[in-house]
């Protein structure tokens, strides 16, 4: 089935050319399975990430609409909010982002240094909230006294996260398939399942383009239970968008992102160091540091349905790495 329609919503060029997707020779020997990243971490806006393929779409629609300020929440390391910020500036917009403190940390390296400190050299005005407790609320509610003092506000979701965000990684999943036709056939495609949209997009189109290669989202905030609705929603409304059908399972491991969200653990830190050591490629510790640690795990417990090469999705994140020193 065609995924035609996706190339008749509009879209800024700001990606410019496809991410490489690399093998990663010593990463293979070590866990005695071909291995291989898509490096989204290499989207050329504001030291990368996997938003930027969303607000292509978004900032697109903020400009149809004709908006100034793009107003946004996150936590205050959120990869998204900074990538919003810099789309917001490379546009010429105004960048507002409500910002939460999810680990409850009095840390000055993680108030004010990574992503943070990135904020503010992009000019951004920071509302600091106690909590994201309801944030389409929040940001509706932002938005309001945005207008009342003159602004034209565009709403972009927590992580860029819905229908029209989404379109951005069935475009990935287009580039995966183009990259790998006739040179990999991929077992399984690994990536962090966090606001779900990535984790959507891909599903939506890895059934229609590689529908023999398992999608796999390693959840980094919640249980299977609770993630699974997310996705679902995304997916389907995205699949109506699009007018193509999405019934394959979804498939969720929530093993590996403990405690909490935000907050590192030994297995995501060693997948970090892992990487780090073996390739020359850095992980986070709140995203894909953790999502590593599942693809890793899932070959030594036999999670995969079957043999054959890895895909694992880089979603970018490096920024955090200096906010959690020395805690890495």
């Amino acid at each position: 089935m065609s995924l035609h329609l996706l190339h008749q919503f509009p879209r800024l060029e700001l990606l410019g050319a496809p991410t490489p997707l690399e093998h990663l020779p010593r990463l293979s020997d070590y866990l005695g399975r071909d291995i291989f990243i898509k490096r989204d971490d290499f989207t050329p806006v504001a030291l990368g990430g996997n938003k930027l393929r969303k607000l292509e779409f978004l900032a697109a629609d903020a400009l149809r609409e004709g908006a100034d300020v793009l107003l946004t929440a996150g936590a205050i390391q959120s990869n998204h909010v900074r990538q919003t910020a810099a789309v917001a500036a490379r546009l010429g917009l105004k960048c507002v982002a409500l910002l939460e403190n999810p680990i409850g940390t009095a840390s000055e390296n993680y108030l004010s240094n990574g992503n943070r400190l990135l904020l503010d050299l992009m000019d951004a005005e920071v509302v600091m909230v106690e909590a994201l407790h309801n944030p389409t609320q929040q940001l509706a509610e932002q938005a309001e006294r945005l207008e009342a003092q003159g602004f034209r506000p565009y709403v972009v979701p927590v992580g860029g996260s819905n229908a029209l965000g989404a379109l951005g990684y069935v475009e990935c999943a287009q580039e995966i398939a183009h990259q790998s036709e006739g040179v990999v056939d991929f077992a399984a495609v690994v990536v962090a399942s966090g606001s779900a949209g990535t984790h959507a997009g891909l599903a939506v189109g890895l059934e229609h383009l590689l529908p023999q290669s398992e999608l796999i989202g390693v959840t980094v905030s919640r249980k299977v239970e609770a993630q699974l609705p997310v996705v679902e929603r995304i997916r389907t409304a995205l699949a109506e968008q699009l007018e193509v059908q999405a019934h394959a399972p979804i498939t969720l491991w929530d093993d590996y992102f403990a405690p909490r969200y935000g907050e590192p653990n030994e297995e995501g830190m060693e997948a970090v160091k892992l990487l780090a050591r073996l390739e020359g490629i850095m992980l986070d510790p709140v995203y894909t540091g953790k999502a590593m640690a599942g693809l890793i795990d899932g070959i030594a417990q036999n999670r995969f349905r079957r043999e054959g090469p890895l895909l694992f999705v880089h979603t970018g994140g490096s920024p955090a790495l200096f906010a959690y020193h020395p805690s890495v």
